[in-house]
């Protein structure tokens, strides 16, 4: 028994010998933590925005952090991620997402199988099939409403906004896949709840309802769920694993739409202001929706509305865009200097940081400003600076180049849809006039858009247009 522990002991100090290092002259900043092996794991898990601007404060816009026996290296200069991001020789996208697919949704696929799928999702994500796409999510967030709060509707009904906007905007993306099922509101812990076991209930029902057997036929070949399934079966996955990885398409297009639909009403209900201009804006619409043509299914000029939804998701998109570092490079730094990134090393953007609550680039970062991205002329406004130079990437919510979000387009669509008819057709207010947004859950940081610790209480019924 003590031989046993000893050899144990010893592999361990083998171990952590191995996974040691000192920083090198060509390297970035290293801060390995007090903790061998560990590292910063707990502090970065617990709140990662938290823990960035303190290394920040420290070392500068690039820094490496050891945590849980990796070392990666934080970029947090605008000015210098494309370097990052346009190279696809030296750091690799898929083998992050691959750890995250495994880990999430206990889901294996190779790199074949994902660029096969990012080619087809582009494909159906654009053009005619972005259109019919949208027509039918009109129709089904319509339904879905009316279903919610019937026209004959004279009482107020309260719920959490929260609650609302995320399983209505997510059921409504299910109708889409499947005119023959209907989630249940549980269905939305799955991507808000952490509670293990009630997580993976629902994804074992979710992996049943997205079997073969489960999606209708209905709605033909050009249903992009329907065609991502062949697509996997044309490659030889099984069922299982077909039910695995559609539901990790459904998760990665439509798992953000309800947040960013919550925050934006959220930000409307508690800034008068904006909510007059936004509905201003919006009432025009009414007379062609009126006339029987969905918002969705034509060009909108909506430069208020857009500025909303890009304040709102620059204060509330907080992915992080990461990449393995497959052999080594050297970092050109925008300012001249230049670092070397280890092969085995993961690099990670945290736009969220910067540029998007940087306050040399926003004047008052954290407040809900709906004009901010509106010249006054009502165009879009698209120059900000930082260090004197004008930026590329001012607020990056989709991220950005090859690795961009390739339903962002539709997930616009979506929100602006849903945000007319709410705004439009029903009266929705507070049901505490004076309540303030909900803080974040801040172990959410790097995985999308935020999620409120807690929710809005809100009331709401049809509006009575007579």
């Amino acid at each position: 028994m003590i031989w046993t522990v000893l050899l144990l002991v010893q592999a361990l100090l083998f171990y952590f010998i191995l996974t040691n290092r000192s920083r090198r002259k060509t390297d970035p900043p290293l801060d390995k933590g007090l903790v061998p092996w560990l590292g910063h794991a707990l502090e970065f898990g617990k709140d990662a925005a938290k823990f960035l601007n303190r290394m920040k404060l420290k070392h500068g816009n690039v820094f490496t952090v050891r945590a849980a026996g990796r070392y990666v290296t934080v970029l947090l200069d605008p000015h210098s991620y494309d370097t990052i991001m346009n190279d696809s020789e030296s750091l690799d996208f898929i083998r992050h997402a691959q750890v995250l697919m495994e880990r999430i949704f206990t889901l294996r696929l190779s790199h074949h199988q994902m660029a096969k799928a990012k080619t087809m999702m582009t494909k159906h994500f654009m053009g005619t099939n972005l259109a019919a796409l949208n027509h039918t999510m009109s129709r089904h967030i319509q339904a879905l409403l009316k279903a919610e709060m019937p026209p004959n509707q004279k009482d107020w009904k309260e719920k959490g906004l929260f609650d609302f906007s995320y399983s209505l905007l997510f059921n409504s993306t299910v109708y889409v896949v499947s005119v023959t099922h209907s989630l249940t509101s549980p269905v939305v812990y799955l991507f808000v709840a952490e509670e293990g076991k009630t997580a993976q209930s629902v994804r074992q029902k979710l992996w049943e309802f997205l079997a073969p057997a489960g999606l209708t036929a209905d709605l033909g070949s050009r249903s992009w769920l329907h065609a991502y399934r062949r697509l996997l079966q044309e490659e030889g996955v099984d069922e299982e694993t077909q039910a695995k990885a559609v539901l990790l398409q459904l998760w990665a297009t439509q798992g953000n739409v309800g947040p960013a639909a919550f925050w934006l009403l959220g930000y409307l209900l508690t800034n008068p202001q904006a909510l007059w201009a936004v509905k201003k804006e919006l009432s025009w619409t009414s007379q062609v929706e009126a006339s029987g043509t969905p918002l969705m299914d034509r060009p909108a000029t909506t430069p208020v509305f857009d500025s909303a939804l890009e304040e709102t998701l620059r204060l509330t998109a907080a992915p992080f865009i990461t990449r393995e570092v497959v052999q080594e490079k050297t970092l050109h730094m925008a300012d001249g200097q230049e670092y070397l990134l280890r092969k085995g090393d993961r690099v990670c953007l945290f736009p969220f940081i910067s540029p998007q609550m940087d306050p040399e680039i926003y004047q008052e970062p954290q407040k809900f400003k709906y004009d901010r991205f509106m010249n006054k002329d009502g165009s879009v406004k698209k120059d900000f600076y930082k260090g004197g130079r004008r930026l590329k990437y001012y607020t990056m919510p989709w991220g950005a180049g090859t690795n961009g979000c390739v339903g962002k387009q539709f997930a616009i669509n979506t929100i602006r849809q849903f945000v007319y008819m709410v705004l439009t057709n029903y009266d929705l207010e507070l049901c505490d006039p004076n309540a303030q947004m909900p803080e974040v859950n801040a172990s959410r940081y790097g995985f999308g858009m935020l999620q409120p610790q807690g929710d809005l209480s809100v009331r709401y019924k049809p509006r009575n247009t007579h």
